[in-house]
């Protein structure tokens, strides 16, 4: 078989290792977050930016009408989102909205993202100022990033990292194991309150 014939090949190899080789008792323990964040009545609150922006949509859906969890996230509000991006700059635009949603104690934000925010390289630092918030409100940050060494992997509570098995697909793979991750936890006995339709 041709080498370029072999990238099919090649990326699903890449995902059966991470199968492989995901901590899953992470994702027993963020199982057990999201419980506890519903059973005191909080919110959840899902932050991204670009593919994991849409992610936290879909996720969203799912959380809500799965797992009867009060989820929200902000980047489902394009004119709000655009409008504090335009006006007050891109990097507040997550723990503003944050502010004004009153974001409280028994709240936590779930992060979907590759690095995980970086102030020094000033990438996603709407993320990184949204961890803040959340840290000086005493809600709980939640993650699933591809990254170790970003801030939301640093600074988390419970932080699932999708392996990196290969570093030029570290995007792709982390947001598509998001979902993956996401869905596990929405059909997880002690979260999912109402079955699917198929």
């Amino acid at each position: 078989m041709q080498r370029e014939n072999r990238h099919a090949a090649d990326f699903f190899q890449a995902c059966d290792v991470i199968c492989r080789e995901m901590d899953t008792s992470k994702i027993e323990r963020l199982a057990e977050g999201l419980k506890h964040v519903r059973d005191a009545g909080g919110r959840l609150f899902l932050l991204g930016v670009g593919g994991s922006a849409g992610n936290c949509g879909h996720a969203v859906n799912d959380f809500r009408k799965l797992c009867g969890i009060q989820a929200y996230a902000p980047t489902d509000n394009v004119s709000e989102l655009t409008a504090r991006a335009n006006d007050e700059g891109w990097d507040t635009i997550f723990s503003a909205w944050l502010e004004v949603s009153c974001l409280k104690e028994n709240d936590a934000i779930l992060i979907f993202s590759v690095g995980g925010g970086d102030l020094e390289r000033n990438i996603s630092p709407n993320i990184v100022k949204a961890i803040d918030l959340a840290k000086s409100r005493n809600a709980k940050v939640f993650g699933i990033v591809g990254k170790d060494t970003g801030y939301t992997a640093r600074k988390g509570d419970v932080v699932v990292v999708v392996p990196q098995v290969k570093a030029e697909w570290v995007t792709p793979l982390s947001e598509a194991f998001q979902a993956v991750v996401w869905h596990c936890l929405v059909s997880h006995p002690s979260l999912q309150v109402r079955k699917t339709k198929w």
